[in-house]
């Protein structure tokens, strides 16, 4: 390779979920709506377990941090796509480029680790109910909340800091509709071998801790409510975690078809599509599943509606 070409990029083009001219208007709707429903889903499920006091527990406390998670991450990504369906050259700076990849890296390992805990919250609550006072105090939901919080940070600053020192010199044109990590190394032009490392060390940590972490807590909670002789509190407890397990089923399904398969150009193509499930319809679903299929949180939103219509009432 000529020196002339290790020149630094000071711009890429994002090539989009498709280059199809007449999709572009539909997907555009499409996508406007999924993520004006995901800001107002996600919003409202903040609002609402901060304004209710039955929902002041832990459990509810983790899901207001993971609609928070879910609100941002969306918005790291879902507009820059937006743009990509009504302009003819998606153009991204440099720096927007390591912005929103150290966004996006620090909200989704976060994601993951929060599902983790949500995880771990419903294995004590279920299997040692008596010591769930104890064992998730308001102090320990603080602290894991913030360990969340850390290791996303330290994750997303080590991949961006790798990212920095690599030399871009091939093709601008980033094949993807923002600037994911599984892309790039078709652009680069120096040795990737530390970022292979980091990639590998945190995809450990941030992907297979949190996935064991899940498995075994609900491994251990089918063993308890098998063991439960009641036939009506069996589905009472699995109805308390079920919606969890959905909204874990589709986050890291999408994020594995991504990331663990081999990388070719019509596996490059299909993880576009897949990756549209984690990063865009997942931030969306999660408020759906944890509103529509919990009675606590809808008991608690019906309470307040009746609550505003009863001072509207009043005031006339």
């Amino acid at each position: 390779m000529a020196a002339g070409n290790h020149c630094k990029m000071t711009e890429f083009i994002l090539a989009g979920l498709t280059e199809t001219p007449e999709l572009q208007l539909p997907l555009f709707l499409f996508f406007l709506g999924v993520y004006v429903v995901t800001v107002v889903g996600n919003l409202s499920m903040i609002t609402l377990i901060r304004l209710s006091s039955h929902l002041h527990t832990p459990m509810y406390y983790f899901l207001s941090s993971l609609s928070f998670i879910d609100l941002c991450y969306s918005t790291v990504i879902t507009p820059k796509m937006l743009v990509s369906f009504v302009t003819e050259k998606n153009i991204i700076s440099y720096p927007e480029c390591m912005t929103q990849l150290y966004f996006f890296l620090f909200f989704i390992m976060s994601e993951c680790l929060m599902l983790a805990v949500m995880a771990y919250d419903r294995y004590v609550a279920i299997c040692k109910p008596l010591l769930y006072n104890v064992t998730v105090s308001y102090q320990v939901c603080s602290w894991l909340v913030v360990e969340v919080c850390m290791m996303g940070l330290i994750g997303a600053t080590a991949h961006t800091g790798c990212m920095l020192r690599v030399v871009f010199c091939k093709d601008k044109i980033v094949n993807h509709y923002f600037y994911d990590l599984f892309p790039l190394p078709e652009l680069f032009c120096s040795s990737t071998y530390i970022n292979e490392v980091v990639i590998l060390c945190f995809s450990i940590f941030n992907f297979l801790a949190p996935t064991l972490t899940i498995l075994c807590s609900y491994v251990s909670i089918i063993a308890s409510v098998l063991q439960i002789r009641s036939t009506e509190g069996r589905p009472k407890a699995f109805s308390t975690c079920s919606f969890h397990i959905l909204a874990v089923t589709i986050f890291y399904g999408s994020a594995a078809f991504v990331y663990l398969q081999p990388s070719n150009v019509s596996s490059m193509e299909q993880a576009k599509v897949s990756s549209v499930f984690y990063t865009i319809l997942v931030p969306m679903l999660n408020p759906l599943i944890y509103s529509l299929r919990n009675e606590a949180v809808k008991v608690a939103l019906n309470k307040i509606i009746e609550k505003r219509l009863s001072c509207i009432n009043e005031d006339f």
